[in-house]
């Protein structure tokens, strides 16, 4: 399976959760910590770790199981890390925050999954 359709299993896991402004981003040229970020907000802690947990179960049913997992406990924002392609589902305010899509404004837009 290619990081791309690891990145839009994810992507869809996602939308079946409801989050909202789901994107990939393509790093692959800009850092060596993955090919693909997964970006998505949701509205409160318990939908951040709902949405965490979706990603998690669609991508075992390929044998795909995350490497390292962080923030879940608070669920302001989670990072899943599946070595090639890492999830950030984090609570809108986070998100606007830290604007990571800011930090990796290079990076093209693979697809995003709002705007079909």
């Amino acid at each position: 399976m290619t990081s791309l359709e690891k990145a839009n299993i994810a992507a869809k896991a996602l939308d079946d959760k409801k989050a909202n402004n789901i994107e990939i981003l393509d790093v692959s040229k800009q850092t060596s910590l993955g090919d693909y970020f997964v970006i998505a907000s949701c509205q409160s802690s318990v939908q951040v770790r709902a949405c965490i947990d979706e990603v998690e179960e669609q991508l075992e049913k390929y044998g795909i199981v995350v490497l390292h997992k962080e923030g879940y406990s608070t669920g302001s924002w989670v990072l899943a890390d599946y070595g090639d392609v890492v999830v950030h589902v984090m609570q809108q305010e986070a998100r606007e925050f830290y604007g990571i899509e800011r930090l990796w404004d290079e990076a093209g837009t693979a697809k995003n999954i709002t705007e079909e």
